[in-house]
C-alpha cells in the first residue's frame, strides 16, 4: 500500500468518524467503517481486502500493464450467443455499441487510431472517464484493450470469441480488471452501494445476447426495437445483415 493511499484512508476515516458522531441513524456502522479506515491508514494493512475480495499487493507486470497483477477488481463472465463470430466481433469492435448493452457505460467515443474515450457511471451517480487503447486485435477471435497511463480509472479487458459446440453459435468470454479511483476505498464504497463488477458484466452479456438474437432488450424503460435486425439501427445495421 503506498503512502498516498494510506493518507487517503486515514483522512477519510477521520471525516467519517466526525460525521457519525454528529448523527444518530446508522452511526454505529459508520463508526465501525471509520475505525477500519483509520486503522488501515495507520498500519498499512486492511482486513477488508479479504472481506471484499479486492487484491492489495503490488503486482507484477511490464510498464505497459494498466492494472498490475493481483491489484484491483477482477471480473469474468461468459455466454453463448446464437450468432456467428463475425457478427459479434464486428459489434464489439465498434466500442460505441457497448453502452447499448452495458448499463454502467454512458458513452464510448473513438479517438485517433486504436484509442477511445470512455465515460462510465460510478457509485452514487458520479461519472468517471478515461482513455483506452486496443493493444491486441485478432479478427473474430480476440479484442484486448487497456487504459492509458495516468487515467482516472486503471482498467484492462479482453473478449474472446469461440465457436460453441454443436453449432449453437459463439461462446463470448470476457475478462475485466480495474483499479477504481481511491483504490480499496473506492472498491469498498462501490460494493457497499450495491455495485458488483462481475454482476454488471454478466448482465451486460445477457443484454448483448438479447439484442443480437432478437433485436431488442427486455427492459421496463426505453429500448431499441426489433427493427434493429430487419430494418437496421444506425451503427450496427450492417453488422446484423
Amino acid at each position: 500500500m503506498n503512502l498516498a493511499d494510506r493518507w487517503a484512508s486515514t483522512l477519510g476515516g477521520v471525516a467519517l468518524l466526525f460525521s457519525a458522531m454528529r448523527r444518530r441513524s446508522g452511526s454505529k456502522w459508520a463508526a465501525l467503517i471509520a475505525a477500519e479506515l483509520i486503522r488501515r491508514g495507520v498500519t498499512g494493512h486492511s482486513y477488508a481486502y479479504d472481506l471484499f475480495g479486492t487484491a492489495g499487493t503490488v503486482g507484477q507486470g511490464g510498464k505497459n500493464v494498466s492494472v498490475p497483477y493481483q491489484v484491483g477488481e477482477h471480473a469474468r463472465a461468459a455466454i453463448t450467443i446464437a450468432k456467428p463470430r463475425s457478427v459479434i466481433y464486428q459489434f464489439w469492435r465498434d466500442f460505441q455499441n457497448l453502452p447499448r448493452v452495458m448499463e454502467h457505460l454512458v458513452s464510448v467515443e473513438p479517438r485517433s487510431g486504436t484509442r477511445s474515450h470512455w465515460v462510465a457511471e460510478g457509485p452514487a451517480g458520479k461519472r468517471v472517464a478515461w482513455d483506452a487503447e486496443i493493444h491486441n486485435d485478432i479478427p473474430e477471435e480476440l479484442i484486448a484493450w487497456r487504459s492509458l497511463p495516468d487515467s482516472e480509472v486503471q482498467t484492462a479487458g479482453s473478449v474472446h470469441f469461440k465457436d460453441a459446440p454443436g453449432g449453437r453459435g459463439t461462446e463470448v468470454i470476457v475478462h475485466m480488471k480495474y483499479n477504481p479511483p481511491a483504490g480499496l476505498i473506492g472498491a469498498t464504497v462501490a460494493k457497499l452501494a450495491g455495485r458488483n463488477p462481475e454482476g454488471d458484466l454478466e448482465n451486460g452479456l445477457f443484454r448483448l445476447k438479447q439484442y443480437l438474437e432478437t433485436g431488442e432488450i427486455a427492459t421496463a424503460g426505453p429500448q431499441p426495437h426489433g427493427d434493429g435486425v430487419a430494418a437496421g439501427k444506425p451503427v450496427i445495421a450492417e453488422v446484423l445483415t
